[in-house]
């Protein structure tokens, strides 16, 4: 039990509460800042940038081989720059590598496509989600 003895008289706080320094936040208002994802435009602007870098270094390829040289084709013979004669090169290898890209993706497509059961319009008796016993 305590006493009158015990306790200490109560007198009024006149002095002010400092005040918090003002790099410590409540943990409610300080939020971490959100990182934005990559969307599609920034990916493309990406690309342009290296294209426009590769671009440059392929014309100064092309510049500094200027020399003729004679490209014999099947029962053709030409003669053209040995950077241009490169360049078509380059640009037929893309386009076998292309090519064959593009088959084995509509390959995939079409296994995929036989692989899901077209749409009936008619719901289904039989659910994954109920199971008959």
């Amino acid at each position: 039990m305590a006493t009158s003895s015990d306790e200490t008289p109560k007198t009024p706080v006149t002095e002010p509460i400092p005040a918090a320094p003002p790099t410590a936040a409540p943990p409610a208002q300080v939020a971490a800042p959100k990182k934005l994802r990559p969307t599609r435009i920034s990916g493309t602007w990406i690309a342009v940038l290296v294209a426009i870098v590769v671009l440059i270094f392929l014309l100064i390829f092309i510049l500094q081989n200027g020399g003729n040289a004679t490209i014999h084709f099947l029962w053709g013979q030409f003669s053209l720059p040995l950077g241009v004669a490169l360049l078509f090169g380059a640009i037929g290898g893309a386009l076998l590598v292309a090519v064959v890209g593009a088959a084995r993706i509509l390959q995939l497509r079409r296994q995929a496509k036989r692989a899901v059961p077209a749409p009936t319009g008619r719901p289904s008796t039989s659910s994954p989600a109920r199971r008959e016993s």
